[in-house]
């Protein structure tokens, strides 16, 4: 082994997140309870050694003190465009960020040593499945137990499911 080996190994890695985050907020408050994106960031840095968090979400003008509050804890966050689509009565918001996630993980393929990606939505199975076959799949976090692809399957010794056993240590605290 050269010195350069020796460094690298005595290093710990460089991990990528790619995190879907309507996937995920929508995923843990089906379970009734809330997510804390701070104390989530700092779970993904300690837990899988992931230095950049990428997250992907919609853009809604008027949340630009939730953007903020993202960046702030420490995450790298990828706007997509959204549409106001009418449902009956209702507005419902819809931004698609799926080909975005999967483009910026293979643009940073080269910078990160492994993924971990954050989403139960069966459209990362490509995306699994080559990160997967490349030695560069870290971990695939599922938001929900209950509602994820089951094209994602084969990968289940990759899975963590954020189940409400994670409340106390992901959860948001309550005001009194």
């Amino acid at each position: 082994m050269n010195e350069n080996e020796m460094i690298k190994k005595s290093q710990k890695p460089n991990n990528y997140a790619f995190i879907d985050s309507q996937n995920l907020n929508l995923g843990v408050r089906d379970q009734g309870w809330k997510l804390d994106f701070k104390r989530f960031r700092v779970y993904l840095k300690d837990k899988y050694h992931v230095q950049k968090a990428f997250l992907f979400i919609g853009y809604v003008p008027g949340n630009e003190v939730l953007y903020q509050n993202l960046q702030e804890a420490g995450y790298v966050v990828i706007f997509k465009p959204t549409l106001e689509i009418k449902k009956g009565r209702k507005i419902v918001v819809k931004g698609n960020v799926d080909a975005e996630l999967v483009l910026h993980a293979m643009i940073g393929y080269n910078n990160y040593d492994q993924a971990v990606i954050v989403s139960g939505d069966g459209d990362f199975r490509c995306l699994v499945e080559y990160l997967e076959g490349n030695n560069k799949l870290c971990k695939l976090v599922i938001p929900n137990q209950r509602k994820y692809s089951g094209l994602l399957l084969p990968f289940k010794k990759y899975m963590l499911f954020l189940t409400r056993d994670f409340k106390d240590k992901l959860g948001g605290k309550r005001r009194k």
